[in-house]
């Protein structure tokens, strides 16, 4: 069963929301979901993971913007709640960032915190 949101726990800018459709429209699919899960590893204990799923598991935590699925599973859910995802394109770096207030450090890579 699956929870849908109306105040998400993680939010995501537009430019990210823009590119995740532009990902998922690349790869022709519309049946996929982002899914943002926090695992154990990296540097620093806990280390994010972006990816498109097709699953729907048992308490995620479903948010919908504009016709793009984000998902977080319920272990997840408290690491990340009031985390903001934005894309980068720049000469410097291109990718997802995440900002999370959960998170009392990080290392110098930004896919790993504690």
């Amino acid at each position: 069963m699956t929870d849908t949101q109306t105040t998400p726990g993680v939010q995501l800018s537009d430019v990210a929301v823009e590119k995740v459709r532009s990902l998922l429209e690349a790869e022709g699919r519309d049946d996929l979901s982002l899914r943002i899960a926090v695992q154990p590893g990296g540097c620093s204990g806990l280390r994010y993971q972006l990816y498109f799923d097709d699953r729907s598991l048992d308490g995620d935590v479903v948010t919908d913007y504009n016709g793009v699925s984000v998902v977080t599973d319920k272990m997840s859910a408290p690491y990340l709640g009031g985390a903001s995802i934005d894309f980068m394109d720049s000469i410097e770096k291109q990718g997802f960032t995440i900002d999370n207030p959960n998170a009392q450090g990080s290392c110098a890579c930004g896919d790993s915190f504690h």
